[in-house]
C-alpha cells in the first residue's frame, strides 16, 4: 500500500470511530492516559490543521500557536470533518509528498511526515475505540503497510514523544498487535 492509499484508510478508521462518539462518552478515558476522548479528538483535529500548512512549507515559527488550545469549539464532530477534509486537500494536491516539511524534530521529507501521520491516525483510531466501546481491529493492509514502513523507524523515534516506547508482545502475536506494541500499546 502506498503512502497515500494508507493515509486515506487511515483517515477513513479514524474517521468511523469518530462518528460512533456519543453524548456521553467525551470525557472516557482512552489508552492515551493523560487524554480522554475529547482530548484525543483535539490532537486529532490539531494534527490535521497543521498539515497543509507545513505541507505548504510553514515552519513551526509561521504556524505559530494558532491551533493550541481548543480546536473543537462546539461541533468537534464537524470540526474533525473539517479539518479532516482541508488536511485530505493537502495531501492530495499534486508534490505532496515529494518535498520537505517543518516538524519538531528539524526538517523531515514530506513522505516521512506522511507515514508519521498515517501511523498516528491510525493508532490513535485504535485508542478512540476503546474509549468508546467500538470495534478495535484495523484495515489489515493499513496495519502490514504500517508495520513494514515504520517498524525499521521507530527505535530512531524514541525520546521524541511521537510514541510511547514499544512493548514486549507474545510469540505468535498477529500483525495489528505487534503494530499496537512497536507503537507502545498493549
Amino acid at each position: 500500500m502506498q503512502l497515500l492509499a494508507a493515509h486515506r484508510t487511515a483517515m477513513a478508521e479514524f474517521d468511523a470511530r469518530v462518528q460512533r462518539i456519543e453524548a456521553t462518552q467525551w470525557d472516557n478515558p482512552t489508552p492515551c492516559t493523560e487524554w480522554n476522548v475529547r482530548d484525543l479528538l483535539n490532537h486529532l483535529v490539531g494534527e490535521q490543521l497543521w498539515a497543509p500548512w507545513l505541507l505548504d512549507g510553514a515552519t513551526l515559527d509561521e504556524v505559530g500557536d494558532r491551533f493550541d488550545g481548543d480546536v473543537l469549539g462546539s461541533d468537534p464532530v464537524g470540526a474533525w470533518g473539517e479539518a479532516a477534509a482541508a488536511a485530505r486537500r493537502a495531501w492530495d494536491a499534486p508534490g505532496a509528498t515529494s518535498g520537505e516539511v517543518h516538524v519538531t524534530g528539524g526538517v523531515i521529507p514530506a513522505e516521512d511526515y506522511g507515514w508519521q501521520m498515517t501511523a498516528d491516525l491510525a493508532v490513535h483510531a485504535w485508542d478512540l475505540a476503546r474509549g468508546i466501546g467500538a470495534d478495535e481491529r484495523l484495515d489489515p493492509d493499513l496495519v502490514a503497510a504500517l508495520h513494514t514502513v515504520l517498524a525499521p523507524q521507530v527505535p530512531a523515534w524514541q525520546g521524541l514523544g511521537i510514541f510511547a516506547a514499544p512493548r514486549e508482545v507474545p510469540a505468535g502475536a498477529d500483525e495489528q498487535t505487534r503494530l499496537l506494541a512497536l507503537l507502545g500499546r498493549s
